[in-house]
């Protein structure tokens, strides 16, 4: 499955290079057409190797007339989606080894298993969380809170953010969201996969019920879904939604512990899980087994959302 995808993807990454390629060509003809001392700068770099071109494009002179044209200097250069890989898929090293880079492999993951769910990240971001939405009534007996929704929100926006901000310490706890539907606790779980992405971590989404089939399939002689075997175990950032949905039985149960104490105990490098579920704390208890309860009590930062039915209401953005 994977070496399918790897092809059609890669001929997507050469295809974005010749269209960015093409721009770059266009944007300079019409440049140059108004500034010909540009052109004859552009002759120059035909002729050098590349880093004494960027010397020679970024010299004083040349900043003072890009400056005066009010051009950014990257206007001389293909603008690549991933910076990291130039949108070739792989880093080359100094010593000259090739590895994958994580925007090929978050497309991978994208193409075959994630669910359309991280696809609203575009509307689902921080940037379009609007905290107003959720209630500023403080009500003990409705809530069993002596805080506010809106509070709340604000203190599991700010765990989110800690969260992303600290992703590569290993001290930085797992996040499980709790509460009832359409009080934003997908649409958070989107907030911090499309910052995490930004910062080029990989991302699988799952439902709980999906991840476990594919899992029980997986372990019966299903070998096509190896690769998602492996990377759910190796993934940046798992996000579990739904938990509770799914059909418990033993093997289950034993193969969502393994995949959670895999993530914890991770030596080949830091992971995260984030587990998004309508169960409360006290059902999540009673449905799982002590040793599932004991990495979420130890791992997790448990977050209850709580509060108003969210589609009932505007949706969020700015």
């Amino acid at each position: 499955m994977q070496d399918n995808s790897l092809k059609n993807i890669l001929k997507e990454y050469e295809q974005k290079r010749i269209n960015l390629e093409k721009e770059l060509e266009l944007r300079k003809k019409n440049l140059y057409l108004e500034n010909p001392r540009l052109e004859e700068i552009e002759n120059i770099l035909n002729k050098l190797y590349l880093e004494k071109s960027k010397n020679i494009l970024l010299n004083q002179s040349t900043l003072n007339l890009i400056k005066n044209l009010k051009i950014n200097k990257t206007f001389f250069f293909p603008e690549y989606e991933c910076t990291f890989c130039n949108d070739t898929g792989y880093i080359t090293s100094n010593n000259g080894t090739s590895t994958m880079c994580n925007c090929l492999k978050q497309k991978i993951i994208d193409m075959n298993f994630n669910n359309s769910n991280i696809g609203n990240l575009n509307k689902e971001n921080f940037d379009n969380f609007n905290i107003n939405l959720f209630s500023d009534e403080i009500n003990v007996e409705k809530y069993n809170s002596k805080i506010s929704p809106r509070e709340n929100i604000k203190n599991i926006k700010n765990i989110a953010l800690n969260f992303i901000k600290n992703f590569n310490n290993e001290e930085e706890k797992n996040l499980l969201f709790t509460g009832n539907t359409g009080l934003g606790k997908t649409y958070l779980s989107n907030c911090i996969a499309k910052e995490l992405l930004n910062n080029k971590k990989t991302v699988l989404y799952q439902t709980a019920s999906n991840m476990m089939d594919n899992i029980i399939s997986y372990k019966f002689g299903n070998k096509d879904l190896k690769d998602f075997y492996v990377d759910l175990l190796n993934v940046d950032l798992l996000i579990i939604d739904d938990l509770g949905t799914e059909s418990i039985n033993n093997i289950k149960l034993c193969e969502l512990f393994n995949v959670l104490n895999s993530r914890i105990l991770n030596n080949n490098k830091i992971t995260k899980t984030l587990i998004s579920t309508n169960l409360s704390i006290q059902s999540i208890f009673n449905t799982y087994d002590e040793r599932i309860i004991s990495r979420l009590l130890g791992y997790y930062n448990i977050c209850r959302f709580f509060g108003d039915d969210l589609r009932f209401k505007n949706k969020i953005n700015k």
